[in-house]
């Protein structure tokens, strides 16, 4: 059952600050859907079946620097998002453009192998650099600004292993022992020529340039119900079907698993404040890891600036009030810095594979002309434009050699088989613990506005919710995607799956996959809607 704790008193807009600046009216965390576009106009969703070379699935900055990079190589492209462009992941990142990748250096040179390391790195930096370039050919304004990133922590031998394991693999990476604004952190990592960025206008570029490509189409407001691998794939949607020699899977969690990715990675949350100051912002990125890491950044806008805090991840749908983590990240900011006003409040979702390398490539067995990319472990933004290049590139038909290092069919059991053990007893536990805890509750217990719990009813699980204006939502509590139980997450207002990281509205929709079908609506019941 989940705690009844309102969040009446956390601070800020629930909106991240890129869909802030790019939406007239912003995006509302608890439906998921968007107001009209500032820039780029809406559109408008499949209509009629058509046939392309790559149809892509996901409007992030995964999948559309395929699609760009695909044009660039004389494909044709339609690509197919649920919402807006850029208003999932990519929307609420914290938008670093690193190859510094929390303690990730040290792990792939231990675990894979120095020439693994160093096409991560390579990769990683190419990135940047892509960036930066289709910036100036497409004259895109979205604050780009080369800036050194610091990984920090109380762990001096740590960060030197990391240090080496960088420098190793070919990054110009520096152990310091002072990392302002963090003057208790006795040891860090900085990386030089980094960068920080508006993921959203970023990514409004690159759509503005497809659309105006007779090659590619945009189609917003398309859902994905189901692909049909084959020669030619077909993607279906609730109104037309795409025919397509290939597929690229570019969502949080691919819809079609081939080689068991529910088994192979898991869902986080983490959360972000954006600050205004009462002083000026550090210069630079920061980033603590460890289980529960801070992430620190500054954005200028035409308002000013703004400090970006972030932390607090937790696996998806399980740790408790949600709502509490984002007054943990306020008092953690307010032990650091001047706060003048805190803006903007908003969490976000990405998958961690069991060996923290993402997958890229052909998505498994049987589906031998679907690719996907997916596993970024929080770091999207460069992993993303790293997977549009690396997709491009194998349906091209060349074999880049980084290839192997991202293939989703590889074989780690060194690095990954403990880790896949513990996440996949994790979720079992996760899975019969929810069930019994559910049939063993209470049915009629008394619900606040803004509260939500699961309820046994005829012995049949049902999330129960009241909206802000007291109104009562029921639907079936089990997640459409393996029939797990849903979990109230009262700061975003939503059903959120401990299992695989499935999350739906008051009303049921799919606000994130996998699930590919909305939670079936139930009569609410007549003690809980009673006065």
């Amino acid at each position: 059952m989940a705690e009844f704790t309102r969040n009446s008193d956390l601070p800020g807009e629930p909106t991240s600050l890129w869909l802030a600046s790019t939406l007239e009216a912003g995006h509302d965390e608890t439906t998921g859907r968007d107001d009209e576009p500032a820039t780029a106009e809406l559109e408008e969703a499949l209509a009629e079946d058509r046939s392309v070379d790559v149809a892509v699935v996901g409007g992030g900055i995964a999948g559309l620097s395929t699609a760009i990079n695909l044009r660039e190589r004389g494909e044709t492209v339609a690509v197919l998002e649920r919402d807006r462009v850029a208003t999932g992941v990519t929307g609420k990142s914290t938008a670093k453009l690193t190859s510094q990748h929390g303690k990730i250096y040290d792990h792939l040179r231990r675990e894979f192998g120095r020439r693994q390391a160093s096409q991560y790195a390579r990769v990683q930096e190419r990135a940047i650099d892509e960036v930066e370039r289709r910036i100036a050919d497409l004259e895109i304004e979205c604050g780009f600004e080369r800036q050194p990133s610091y990984l920090y922590s109380n762990e001096p031998d740590e960060i030197r292993r990391e240090t080496d394991a960088a420098w190793a693999a070919g990054l110009e990476a520096t152990y310091v022992t002072s990392v302002p604004p963090f003057e208790r952190a006795e040891a860090g990592v900085r990386f030089d020529d980094q960068a920080w960025f508006h993921p959203r206008k970023y990514l409004l570029g690159i759509t503005d340039e497809l659309r105006s490509d007779d090659g590619a189409a945009v189609y917003e407001g398309t859902r994905v119900t189901d692909v049909e691998p084959g020669a030619p794939c077909r993607v279906r949607t609730p109104a037309a079907t795409v025919t397509a020699r290939r597929v690229v899977l570019a969502t949080g969690f691919p819809i079609l698993d081939r080689a068991g990715y529910f088994a192979r990675m898991h869902p986080k949350r983490s959360y972000v404040l954006g600050i205004r100051l009462d002083g000026e912002p550090p210069e630079g990125m920061y980033y603590r890891p460890g289980d529960n890491y801070r992430s620190v950044r500054t954005h200028r806008d035409s308002d000013g600036e703004l400090l970006l805090v972030g932390g607090e991840n937790h696996k998806t749908g399980q740790g408790g009030s949600t709502a509490d983590r984002y007054r943990r990240l306020e008092r953690w900011a307010r032990e650091r810095f001047p706060i003048d006003e805190i803006a903007y409040r908003w969490s976000t979702q990405d998958y961690k594979p069991v060996d923290k390398v993402p997958f890229v490539g052909r998505v498994g067995a049987g589906a031998e002309n679907v690719f996907v990319a997916t596993g970024f472990r929080g770091w999207g933004m460069t992993n993303g434009v790293a997977a549009g290049r690396l997709l491009a590139q194998l349906i091209a038909g060349g074999e880049p050699p980084e290839r192997d290092l991202f293939a989703p069919l590889r074989f780690t059991p060194k690095t990954s088989a403990g880790k896949a053990i513990t996440e996949n007893a994790d979720a079992a536990s996760q899975f019969a613990t929810d069930w019994a805890r559910t049939l063993l509750a209470s049915d009629d217990p008394a619900l606040e506005p803004g509260e939500g719990t699961v309820v046994r009813r005829g012995g049949k699980p049902i999330a129960c919710a009241r909206d802000e204006d007291g109104d009562l939502h029921a639907t079936s509590a089990v997640c459409t995607h393996l029939y797990c139980l849903v979990q109230w997450n009262d700061a975003e207002r939503s059903w959120d799956c401990p299992c695989h990281g499935s999350r739906f509205s008051l009303e049921g929709e799919v606000l994130e996959g996998p699930a590919t079908e909305a939670l079936p609506t139930r009569a609410p019941d007549p003690d809980l809607d009673s006065d």
